[in-house]
């Protein structure tokens, strides 16, 4: 990215910036809130830790308009550390999070995200949905009819709100509206305040104190590499929510790089670990936010609520911030997909429901991403079998055996099964023009095949080796007759 591009991803319509990154910051106090509770720390510590990544990542990160904060994926990563040893521990892993993900983004690590196919992001953005939706559930249970009501305007006003005018984004209208309503007329609503005490003063430098021992990193160093794996995977899948969005390309390098670095601000300040928040993402995308004075103003808003106005947040109900994450989760969920299930193939439609199963019943994107990501490999290996075909002709005394296809281990068990150690014939040609050996296991079946022909006193002849193609077979094989064939 040249200098042009980054001067301009922070001078993009400054003012739908600026609006449409307070939205996203009354979109991350529920969630952050709640996260807090999950990892087991105090509600300052998750909404510090948002307000730092916030600012940091708006510099330093590798796509514009993306909100990052305290996310529930690495809260629920870190919960068994803190519940165990404490937050000092989680801040020693924080800080090691960051220096892996550094490290992570160095090494070009990043490149595995190739591998999270298309059914699989659409499964990850669906389950984020719904579990957006979920998290408001336990706010609609037991409460009364005022809280409903107050939900039902809120929905009215974000919705309805735009076909008047789009200056300011109808989230901000709804809180405010909602927000004069409870105060004027005083109703039995649950308000920001009883999700937790807010912070009312600015967060300071903090450094882990604990024994800086072997033990001490040994303890640590599992959380800090999942923390780390986990923070990245949901950032870049993050990014490319982002990314199909706006069609602008996403720097995944410098994006695990300002990650790292945002996460080893978070723990010198006292925070936890975070990542990129798909939610909030599409929240601020909604709005207009697409350059990077969002995800700025996102972060630096949080702290002006939470340090000066703390008191006026307080008195926001529940009712208006659930009415827009109500919306989020409409907005994120992809009802395209639903069309899909029936019209694509069916594997894929497999793929992208197991994903959204799975990331449903553990909580855990990262869990359900990774299940995807297994099974499109399994998918793409069975697929890949099913294309090897080979072909048995009998030349006089010779049997010639024509294989075409990629050849690897999923394979290996069809070539042993074709061809017949205990032919009458006394040639056996295998010709392997058309295919290309991909790993050791099917080498070792080709020289294996090959040296039991030879003790059934059959000659072997392999045809169409070549170097350019079939190096893998020179390096590993040790069958004589397939090494002089490698030409």
């Amino acid at each position: 990215m040249n200098l042009s591009e980054y001067r301009a991803q922070w001078t993009h319509k400054p003012t739908r910036e600026v609006l449409a990154g307070m939205v996203g910051t009354f979109a991350l106090i529920p969630e952050v809130i709640a996260f807090s509770y999950v990892a087991g720390v105090a509600p300052e510590v998750s909404l510090f830790a948002s307000f730092v990544i916030s600012i940091c990542i708006a510099f330093v990160g590798g796509r514009a308009g993306m909100i990052s904060g305290a996310a529930g994926s690495v809260a629920l990563v870190v919960a068994p550390l803190v519940h165990e040893h404490g937050v000092q521990y989680m801040l020693l892993a924080t800080l090691l999070a960051g220096v892996f993900q550094i490290v992570f983004g160095w090494l070009r690590l990043q490149f595995a995200m190739r591998f999270v196919s298309q059914d699989v992001r659409t499964g990850f953005v669906n389950a984020l949905a719904i579990l957006i939706f979920s998290a408001q559930i336990p706010q609609m249970l037991g409460v009364t009819w005022h809280t409903y009501m107050l939900i039902a305007l809120g929905l009215v006003i974000i919705y309805g709100f735009p076909r008047i005018t789009n200056i300011i984004p109808s989230p901000l209208i709804c809180i405010v509206i909602l927000t004069v309503i409870t105060v004027i007329h005083p109703m039995p609503v649950h308000v920001v305040s009883d999700l937790g005490q807010l912070p009312t003063g600015l967060p300071h430098f903090t450094w882990p104190s604990l024994p800086w021992t072997l033990s001490t990193f040994e303890t640590v160093l599992p959380y800090a590499i999942a923390m780390a794996a986990v923070g990245i995977l949901e950032s870049l899948m993050t990014a490319g929510v982002v990314q199909d969005v706006t069609d602008t390309p996403t720097n995944e390098r410098q994006e695990c790089v300002g990650q790292g670095i945002s996460n080893i601000a978070v723990g010198l300040f006292g925070g936890i670990a975070g990542c990129g928040m798909v939610g909030q993402t599409v929240g601020n995308l909604r709005y207009g936010g697409q350059g990077r004075l969002s995800t700025f103003t996102a972060g630096a808003f949080l702290l002006i609520l939470m340090v000066v106005l703390h008191r006026y947040v307080a008195m926001i109900p529940m009712a208006a911030l659930v009415a827009i994450m109500i919306m989020v989760s409409i907005s994120t969920f992809n009802w395209g997909s639903l069309k899909a299930i029936y019209k694509a193939p069916k594997l894929s439609s497999l793929i992208m429901i197991v994903t959204v199963i799975v990331t449903i019943l553990t909580k855990d994107l990262a869990a359900g991403v990774c299940t995807g990501v297994l099974l499109s490999g399994v998918f793409f290996a069975w697929q890949a079998m099913k294309q090897v075909k080979i072909e048995r002709l009998k030349e006089g005394d010779t049997d010639v055996y024509r294989i075409r296809g990629q050849l690897f281990f999923a394979s290996s068990q069809l070539l042993r099964d074709t061809i017949d150690l205990h032919t009458s014939a006394s040639r056996v040609e295998i010709d392997v023009t058309n295919t290309d050996i991909h790993d050791l296991t099917m080498v070792q079946t080709l020289d294996d095949i090959v040296d039991r022909l030879h003790k059934h006193g059959k000659q072997v002849t392999v045809i169409g080796l070549h170097r350019d193609r079939h190096e893998f077979v020179a390096e590993h094989a040790k069958s004589s007759v397939l090494v002089k064939h490698v030409k």
